[in-house]
């Protein structure tokens, strides 16, 4: 599977370097026109409304992407709780929930007081923003015109950010912000299975803001005609074991370290990691949303006999604990830093409570 996902990764960013990339990308290629195709449809049908679109009583936010992961939305939504909250607006988060194992019609992850579902049953993403913004609502649901309706009911917030919400169509949102990997916006330009994209390009049509995630420089502000703004995902200056002790990141250069993660690009992750001065001396990547259990477990244990400490995502860390391994096992948190955020900001604002 791994092998897999390198060809894949492969195709995307580097394109068919060789004849045998070049007749599987040929190969594909019929697969991604129906794929790319089926949603173009979808979305004319919501475009002419054939298809009904719930109009929530309070504003909301999407925050999706058009490629499949690898963006950094969760650091957005986490990023738009806080400065919402500086302005006195309560947000609330609505999540699939995917991966997790929750199959009721509405899960509470928290209603502000209090984590109430595990990572395993809501997944990681949800948890993780319930985590770090232990005021804010948090409520999973695979239609997610279900939460919704809790939240309106409730009456405890000011706004719902729709997480991961670009192709969730069947709920109307007063703004769809839409991330895109400066490095490759649209990957090699192709819908799955050849490409990256979950729709093709024009769907981008749709997008009220574009913010460009891992901008390492200011660049135009403008992409395909569309105003953009520019991001940059940083790793804070403190590290956390799974014991929840911190230690400044200083103390962990010079130790040998094994890196790992089940993300959708661990290795952006990795030279992330680098890039601060830290040296792994061994990497393992995982699928994203991987589960933990003991097979992988003693694969990381048995990596790591050469080493002096693990180290991983915050995303990772949630489903894991400190006995789980017999050296310490350290997650950096993964911040945003948005160019012109004070304008995007005010521009926000003015389109959901105008």
């Amino acid at each position: 599977m791994s092998c897999l996902l390198a060809i894949h990764r492969s195709l995307v960013k580097q394109g068919a370097r060789n004849l045998w990339e070049k007749l599987l990308l040929l190969l594909l290629l019929p697969f991604s026109i129906l794929y790319g195709g089926v949603g173009w449809i979808r979305n004319r049908c919501y475009d002419s409304n054939v298809f009904p679109a719930y109009q929530a009583h309070l504003p909301v936010i999407s925050v999706g992407n058009l490629a499949a992961g690898g963006t950094g939305k969760t650091p957005v939504v986490d990023w738009l709780v806080k400065e919402f909250g500086n302005q006195r607006k309560r947000a609330a988060i609505v999540s699939r929930g995917y991966a997790g194992s929750f199959n009721g019609d509405v899960g509470i992850v928290s209603r502000g007081d209090g984590i109430l579902m595990s990572p395993a049953e809501c997944g990681d993403e949800p948890y993780l923003l319930a985590k770090r913004n232990p005021r804010c609502s948090v409520i999973i649901a695979k239609k997610r015109i279900h939460a919704m309706k809790v939240l309106e009911q409730h009456e405890e917030s000011d706004v719902i950010i729709l997480d991961d919400g670009f192709q969730h169509r069947a709920v109307k949102r007063d703004v769809d912000l839409v991330l895109l990997d400066a490095s490759r916006p649209l990957g090699n330009g192709w819908p799955l299975p050849a490409g990256n994209l979950r729709e093709f390009p024009d769907a981008l049509k749709r997008a009220d803001f574009i913010l460009m995630s891992r901008s390492k420089l200011p660049t135009s502000d403008d992409f395909m005609g569309y105003k953009v703004y520019n991001s940059e995902h940083q790793l804070a200056d403190i590290a956390v074991d799974l014991d929840g002790d911190r230690v400044p990141v200083d103390q962990l250069k010079g130790l040998k370290l094994l890196a790992f993660a089940g993300i959708a690009d661990p290795e952006s992750f990795f030279s992330s990691l680098e890039k601060i001065g830290l040296s792994l001396t061994k990497r393992l990547s995982f699928t994203d949303h991987t589960e933990y259990r003991t097979q992988i477990l003693e694969q990381l244990n048995k990596a790591a006999m050469s080493v002096d400490a693990l180290i991983t995502t915050e995303k990772d860390a949630v489903k894991l604990a400190a006995d789980m391994f017999t050296l310490p096992c350290y997650q950096i948190p993964m911040d945003i830093n948005i160019d012109n955020s004070t304008e995007l900001m005010e521009r926000l604002k003015k389109r959901l409570w105008s």
